[in-house]
């Protein structure tokens, strides 16, 4: 469980150190609580994640498809109002974004600072708890508010998977804890990079991406898969093209190792049948492009999806959704639906003019960016459907229908040190790594929405981005928070919830229900078609976690935790008549 400082950077199997880290796992097990024997863990196949059991909620939005949605429907639109709190659990210090895994009647669930506990689901006792020594260098290279974050964690066999803060990949047996093995991914030392979301994992096959440091340079940079029984490596993608290789020219002859900081720090989806798996990647730092070359060069692979060879990483197409200047990262959850595909004019701004409005086709979809477009594609070819905004944008001019060309604001671009902007939204969002949802039952996306703009000036040396922002809320607009319901099928918005608090996660149910929490500590239940608000409970602080839902015995549950992350601290000021607290709980919620 335990691990010394500085491994060695290879893959191991570690089966030989066990019986010497059975002391440590025992003492760290409640005496009310023993861990379960290996016998009592069902292994979890690659087609049980493929269609998972109602009741289990075995990765980051459930499904590789990123719906975010579970069919139980004991908790409905009727009932909603009677659910109650049953249990709840601290968690450890530092920024909670995390995502439960549900499985045969436990909770695996990932906290901050690569700290991982096998909880009772139904009840709330400690099962085992595994705590990940970190080098004690570990903070002069990685951030730590953001190798501090542990989002999501992956099922597959009898493994718990993660990737952790000083870059590696490894397995805990999920009935006891233990370290099975670890495959070292890069050596922070060198290649720094944040492992703030976990992976997932598809035909046994572990996908997972990275933000990169920008001081790491390029070889930082990349997405990976590794084999899920051993940790082997299989294939690595570098986000950012050297020399000679396809999208070497988008950089304007900037020199390899001054190409920085395109990662995907968020949790990509996955097609079995494409064989596709979909990443979404970052800004470049700096931001503004002039500092990078020229503002007339695309430098790929940035704010783009990409969509690889689940088997090589090969890229089989991309589709660059912003050329950013802003620090508007597009590497959010990416939702794949079969739909028909009717964009309404009215309200769809930009429109491939050969699409044949009503033909079925194979999408994907969702807010990407921070920008807050909708944009819609073809998850086979990357061909561009139809994209629109939701709130106030004003860095995209135009998108050509016909291509899927972004052209962006040359009012707001930044040309010079010193130049400032009023661009919408900020670097906050408009949406950020908050997930939304999606309903097989409406056909609806629920997206978690902010209404923020930043006055920007292009500062030479100022962080990451060589940027200096002030946020304020969208000028006319009287909330910061909003919940849109947007339909996959036209595009259109069918309801809008609005809210002084910023919102958060969703998850949708088959009981007609939305559940989401916001930066105020308050997690409600709306209902799916309209948006009407039927339960809501004060939590005492920002909800942060993603929320999930699954059953034992019979029984369905809604669990969620709460805490604190870098946009509840930074769009505290917009709210200052909201104080809530920001303790770290998981809360668990049943119908009496």
């Amino acid at each position: 469980m335990h691990r010394s400082p500085h491994p060695a950077p290879v893959n191991r199997l570690v089966a030989h150190r066990l019986a010497l880290l059975a002391v440590a796992i025992v003492a760290l097990a409640p005496a009310a609580a023993p861990a379960q024997t290996p016998a009592d863990i069902a292994p979890v196949t690659d087609a049980m994640l493929r269609a998972p059991a109602p009741e289990d909620w075995p990765m980051w939005r459930r499904t590789h498809d990123g719906w975010g949605y579970s069919p139980l429907d004991q908790i409905d639109r009727g009932n909603v109002a009677d659910l109650r709190m049953v249990w709840s659990r601290a968690m450890t210090e530092g920024s909670n974004q995390a995502t439960p895994l549900a499985y045969d009647g436990v909770l695996y669930v990932p906290n901050p600072g690569d700290v991982i506990q096998a909880i009772d689901a139904a009840t709330g006792d400690l099962r085992w708890e595994y705590r990940r020594d970190h080098p004690d260098d570990l903070d002069e290279h990685v951030i730590s508010v953001l190798s501090q974050i542990n989002r999501n964690i992956a099922i597959h066999d009898r493994f718990i998977i993660d990737t952790s803060a000083d870059d590696f990949v490894f397995a805990l047996d999920a009935a006891t804890g233990r370290l099975a093995w670890e495959t070292e991914i890069l050596d922070f030392r060198t290649l720094a990079a944040h492992q703030s979301s976990g992976p997932i994992v598809g035909d046994g096959k572990i996908f997972s991406g990275r933000g990169c440091m920008p001081d790491s340079g390029p070889n930082a940079c990349v997405v990976t898969a590794h084999d899920a029984a051993t940790g082997e490596e299989l294939w690595r993608r570098r986000l950012i093209p050297a020399p000679g290789e396809p999208g070497d020219e988008t950089w304007g002859g900037l020199p390899f190792e001054e190409r920085r900081h395109v990662g995907a720090w968020m949790v990509p989806s996955y097609d079995a049948e494409l064989n596709l798996v979909y990443f979404g990647t970052s800004v470049t730092s700096p931001a503004p492009k002039f500092f990078l070359g020229g503002i007339e060069n695309t430098h790929l692979y940035h704010n783009s999806t990409l969509a690889l060879d689940a088997d090589t990483g090969e890229i089989a197409w991309y589709y660059q959704h912003l050329n950013d200047h802003w620090d508007l990262d597009h590497p959010f959850e990416r939702i794949l639906v079969d739909t028909a595909v009717a964009p309404d004019p009215a309200e769809v701004t930009w429109i491939n003019p050969r699409l044949r409005s009503g033909e079925t086709r194979r999408v994907v979809t969702g807010i990407p960016g921070k920008t807050g477009v909708v944009y819609t594609l073809d998850r086979e070819t990357g061909e561009f459907l139809w994209a629109r905004p939701t709130v106030s944008q004003n860095v995209i001019s135009s998108i050509d229908g016909a291509t899927g060309t972004v052209t962006e604001n040359a009012e707001v671009i930044f040309t010079a040190p010193g130049q400032q902007v009023m661009a919408c939204p900020t670097w906050q969002g408009g949406k950020d790594w908050e997930a939304g949802a999606y309903s097989p039952l409406t056909n609806l996306m629920y997206m978690p929405l902010r209404h923020t703009c930043g006055r920007m000036m292009a500062s030479a040396g100022v962080g990451w981005y060589d940027l200096t922002v002030r946020t304020e809320v969208t000028p006319g607009e009287e909330h910061l928070g909003t919940i849109q319901a947007i339909s996959a099928e036209t595009g259109r918005t069918v309801w809008t919830h609005d809210q002084p608090a910023f919102t958060m996660s969703l998850v949708a149910t088959g009981g007609g229900l939305v559940f989401g929490g916001d930066a105020n500590g308050r997690f409600k239940a709306l209902d799916h078609e309209t948006g009407e608000v039927l339960w809501e409970v004060n939590l005492g602080s920002p909800v942060t976690g993603f929320p999930i839902t699954y059953a034992v015995d019979g029984q369905q549950y809604v669990a969620v935790s709460t805490g604190y992350s870098l946009n509840t601290l930074g769009l505290a000021g917009l709210t200052p008549d909201l104080r809530p607290s920001r303790g770290n709980n998981l809360f668990v919620f049943a119908l009496p």
